[in-house]
């Protein structure tokens, strides 16, 4: 199916003459980065460094649109109501929120952007904001799945983690050149010193995978947690030097007792690492 609705989604309206000043202050992404007809991912951080919401943001006219997760449109509009102070920007989510996503060469029209989440993974995806379409027969998780590809709210349960540890340093989603934004300092630290251990990779099952929240283990220890699953296929985030030092050790990688295959995603250029650092056990 190349075109599908998305259901439990919100969009936010930007607007004003300091909202491009005010949100590249505050939140991951690179406003500057950001072209006409593409929506990147961001996320708000906590000072301490780890995800706070999470969102698609693309550039409309003047302002720019947020897309996240339905639950967390209001707490979003309070959260950077609270940062704006004297600001001129204004934050209004939109009543309906019909969304619908549309890749191959299915037929696009009115308000859309360029998911450049899926560019980095070689693939044209558009989000189509005001449009209706048919309900989603599993295509657009599974292609989502399939690519590793996380974020904007699209996954539960991701908000007590790094940026880093969803890829966001590889997808465009985090950005260290542009100065000073909430949780920069902790994360640009992760970044030159090369600390990330924690990493969003897919899992391959011959069965169906259990529910999120299972965890994936090397024996009985845990190495990191199912994060989504659809049918066979998932998405966790796990210690990838533990992960790589069981392949090379050929022992057992399991999610809900069962042998699991982990696989970083191509498009981040990542690899396992061939042995576990004992030393940051």
């Amino acid at each position: 199916m190349p075109l599908a609705s998305v259901d439990n989604r919100a969009l936010i309206d930007v607007t004003g003459p300091d909202a491009a000043h005010l949100l590249q202050t505050l939140i991951t992404t690179d406003i500057e980065d950001i072209g006409d007809g593409e929506t990147w991912p961001g996320a708000l951080l906590t000072p301490q460094g780890k995800i706070l919401f999470e969102f698609l943001i693309g550039r409309r006219g003047d302002g720019f649109v947020l897309e996240t997760a339905e639950a967390d449109a209001d707490p979003l509009i309070k959260r950077l109501t609270l940062y704006r102070l004297r600001a001129k920007v204004d934050f209004k989510r939109r009543e309906t929120a019909a969304i619908a996503v549309a890749w191959d060469d299915a037929v696009i029209a009115g308000e859309c952007f360029r998911d450049m989440r899926f560019a980095k993974a070689g693939l044209t995806l558009h989000r189509l904001y005001g449009t209706v379409a048919p309900a989603d027969d599993g295509a657009y998780p599974a292609l989502r799945l399939a690519n590793g590809i996380s974020g904007a709210g699209e996954d539960d349960g991701l908000k007590d983690y790094f940026p880093h540890d969803l890829l966001m340093d590889r997808n465009g989603g985090l950005d260290f050149r542009k100065g000073c934004y909430i949780g920069q300092e902790v994360v640009s630290r992760m970044q030159h010193r090369s600390t990330a251990r924690r990493r969003l990779v897919r899992v391959i099952g011959p069965s169906p995978l259990p529910e999120s929240g299972s965890a994936i283990s090397v024996g009985d220890r845990s190495i990191g947690e199912l994060v989504t699953s659809a049918g066979n296929d998932g998405l966790a985030v796990v210690r990838i030097d533990k992960a790589g030092a069981a392949m090379v050790e050929e022992v057992p990688i399991t999610c809900g007792g069962i042998a699991v295959t982990l696989a970083l995603p191509a498009w981040s250029g990542l690899e396992f690492p061939r042995e576990a650092d004992e030393a940051q056990s």
